[in-house]
């Protein structure tokens, strides 16, 4: 058990010491995994909206859960608990000016200062109605 821990405190440090790549070590080579999204009422391709259509939609709710452990929680922690690498997601803003966060920040992505990826884009790799059910399982989840 010993052996384990001191392995990954060396593996911690290393993933965060200075001058190396931290996104290897964080999100490793991952693949976006595809969102089933049968069931649910699909939106205008090409027209992205600005408000979540599916808040309180069980169906979406229970697509946007199983989308977020597939595609999110690696990085922001299972239940949206982060452990420290990502924002924890349970704290978003709730209506429309966190709905337009998180479409953007989902959509495009983040960078670091020096350019480097803090967070993939994921337009183009999951649709619209994907990214608006992992929001309506993040606001099923939301806390104060």
């Amino acid at each position: 058990m010993r052996t384990r821990l001191f392995i990954a405190a060396i593996l911690a440090c290393l993933a965060f010491a200075p001058g190396l790549n931290t996104d290897l070590y964080a999100h490793g080579d991952v693949t976006p995994q595809p969102i089933d999204t049968a069931g649910l009422d699909p939106l205008k391709e090409g027209e992205w909206l600005a408000e979540n259509p599916y808040v309180g939609n069980a169906k979406a709710i229970e697509i946007g859960t199983s989308g977020y452990n597939q595609n999110c929680a690696r990085c922001h922690g299972l239940g949206a608990v982060s452990g420290g690498l990502a924002p924890d997601l349970r704290y978003l803003e709730l209506g429309k000016s966190g709905d337009e966060w998180f479409l953007e920040r989902i959509r495009h992505g983040a960078k670091k200062p020096d350019g480097s990826t803090m967070m993939p884009a994921f337009e183009g790799l999951i649709n619209q109605e994907a990214m608006w059910s992992i929001r309506s399982y993040l606001v099923s989840i939301h806390q104060e």
